[in-house]
């Protein structure tokens, strides 16, 4: 069973805390993909439903509760379940949402521990699923400061919990984006801040303080991505979230993200998101907060 590894941009910003998704639905169509933020993923009646994270491959049962790292590949595909209402909870959140330091005390010592279990893939025990499902059911409910704090409660107890098990052998993580260059973060940061208008090479190079062709080479050879692929994959990522948040046209999410003809936007998305624009906003067709 051969899949096709995508990356997904996702549509979360870099002012929110963490986006929670809810949907129902009759069958998995979302590729394997990975992303760079975290990804709790709360699953309920999808009995014969298959998990894919990292190197493991599993049926599932008629609840599950998985955390996945940044940038480790995952997947759930129908396979053999019949269920005619799937409902999923899907939390992402930055992986610097509680900092390196912050987690180096003694009372985030459990979180820190999880979080570098999901570097593999971490699947709670049934009992710790069926504790918590409720209150990340009803986390969609709460707002602004009182939802962060839940977050963070929930993630505690998550932490603290027995019988939890690491999916995947091998850490399939994709180092190469942690670019340890302040240069790079800095036209990263440039590019975040205009991606609605036109930026040209010479202005990200002069940025970072460096000749075009020497910038071209040092950017590639950091980010494993050409300048223009990088702008493109955080228009991308703009462009998804103006598709779910709001009901601009796509043409008009088009050049508001700074494409320049709407046949290049679908173009572009299609080749990155195997689906189309539209297709894209029908998918994601449940709730999604962003906090």
């Amino acid at each position: 069973m051969t899949h096709n590894l995508m990356r997904e941009i996702t549509p979360l910003t870099q002012n929110d805390c963490f986006t929670l998704f809810t949907r129902v639905k009759k069958e998995f169509n979302f590729p394997l993909h990975y992303h760079e933020e975290y990804e709790l993923n709360l699953i309920l009646n999808a009995p014969g439903a298959r998990r894919i994270v990292g190197d493991h491959i599993e049926d599932i049962d008629d609840l599950e509760l998985v955390l996945v790292g940044p940038n480790l590949n995952h997947a759930w595909f129908t396979h053999q379940c019949q269920s005619e209402e799937i409902k999923e909870v899907t939390i992402q959140f930055h992986k610097d949402l509680l900092d390196d330091k912050f987690l180096r005390r003694n009372q985030l010592h459990f979180i820190q521990k999880m979080f570098e279990n999901a570097q593999r893939g971490v699947l709670f025990s049934r009992e710790t699923a069926e504790r918590l499902r409720g209150r990340i059911l009803s986390l969609e409910h709460k707002t602004g400061f009182d939802s962060v704090l839940e977050l963070l409660s929930i993630l505690h107890d998550l932490s603290a919990s027995r019988n939890m098990r690491i999916l995947s052998d091998a850490s399939f993580t994709n180092e190469q984006f942690h670019y340890n260059s302040r240069r790079i973060e800095k036209v990263f940061e440039y590019m975040n801040a205009h991606y609605n208008r036109q930026i040209t090479l010479a202005e990200v190079a002069k940025i970072a303080n460096m000749p075009e062709v020497s910038f071209s080479r040092f950017m590639k050879k950091r980010t494993g991505t050409t300048f223009i692929d990088s702008l493109n994959e955080i228009r991308l990522g703009h462009a998804s979230r103006m598709l779910i948040d709001t009901t601009h046209s796509v043409a008009e999410v088009a050049y508001k993200c700074g494409f320049n003809n709407i046949s290049n936007f679908n173009r572009i998305f299609k080749k990155r998101k195997s689906c189309t624009p539209k297709e894209f906003r029908q998918n994601f067709s449940g709730t999604r907060i962003f906090i």
